[in-house]
């Protein structure tokens, strides 16, 4: 699903929203009423990784992180990522990581999972699939855009209300502290364990004397373009495109050529790298992200008590 999200999502009194709004109450309705439904309860352990905002929360690369740690608990991981045409880069970039199971219903991705030779399983999204039993769970937020409007799709850019936080076992913040997100938070889970983290770029060698021409289709590219200009990057200018973006030819050719007249690389993220095709990748450079993990002993030992 190819979307840019709409400025009236990150605004309270935008007329548009209030419009919409009475659709958001029927989603509010429709998701509170499958929270009732029957869960299937697995014989691995599983660990969900989600969010409430939709996109640029840091999900797919916090499984990741879950992967490692599991792996330095001497588990054998896998993922569980629901099929859609639209999210191939994320699962190919799982797959670098590790054995993704990808089915159009999480449940028979998790039935083979749990009769193969594997004994954790980490969902990359589901925190509103109601019909799986979650041993872990796991929200992903982004401070710099929080949780928007505070309304629910179509209003607004949540899944669902913020009080469903009441569900999760810990909040991971992409940021620094910040004491008023985590009273909302805690307003309604007084006992969720609230834990941040940065990102790191890995790959850094095409900063040295060259222009930056940075591009990306994420949830967040402004996230994308901060991180460059925070570690040196010489930005000369940036593209942002409606996430999971497929690149088409004359989207690149336009790129390369702006860069070609301006002496330029083309910079972008590995999950964009991915998406295009590729026989239009030469001259396009990406950077690979990790995680750092604030806290990271107190981290694992919580961690460890589910597991």
């Amino acid at each position: 699903m190819n979307y840019k999200k709409p400025e009236f999502w990150g605004k309270k009194n935008s007329i548009i929203s209030i419009l919409l709004y009475p659709i958001s109450l029927i989603v509010i309705f429709v998701s509170n009423i499958k929270k009732y439904g029957r869960k299937r309860k697995f014989k691995v352990p599983i660990i969900c990784v989600g969010n409430i905002y939709i996109g640029g929360t840091g999900k797919t690369p916090i499984s990741a992180e879950i992967f490692d740690i599991m792996k330095f608990f001497g588990k054998n991981p896998a993922f569980v990522k629901k099929f859609y045409p639209y999210i191939k880069d994320e699962i190919l970039l799982l797959e670098k990581k590790g054995k993704v199971f990808s089915d159009k219903n999480r449940l028979f991705s998790l039935n083979r999972l749990q009769n193969s030779n594997y004994n954790v399983a980490i969902l990359d999204d589901g925190y509103q699939d109601f019909s799986i039993h979650k041993d872990l769970s796991i929200l992903c937020f982004n401070k710099d855009i929080w949780i928007g409007n505070g309304r629910v799709i179509p209003s607004g850019p949540l899944r669902e209300s913020i009080s469903n936080v009441d569900r999760a076992d810990f909040a991971m913040i992409n940021g620094n502290k910040d004491t008023e997100i985590e009273n909302q938070i805690l307003k309604y889970n007084p006992n969720i364990n609230i834990i941040y983290f940065k990102y790191e770029l890995i790959s850094e060698e095409f900063k040295k004397d060259k222009k930056i021409i940075a591009f990306a289709g994420i949830g967040s590219p402004k996230n994308f373009f901060e991180l460059l200009k925070k570690n040196s990057f010489k930005i000369y200018d940036t593209f942002s495109f409606s996430d999971h973006y497929k690149y088409k030819e004359k989207d690149i050719y336009k790129l390369k050529d702006l860069a070609s007249k301006n002496n330029c690389i083309l910079l972008t993220t590995e999950k964009d790298y991915l998406r295009i095709d590729e026989k239009f990748r030469k001259n396009i450079e990406f950077v690979r992200l990790k995680i750092l993990i604030e806290n990271k002993e107190k981290f694992l030992k919580l961690i460890k008590k589910f597991i």
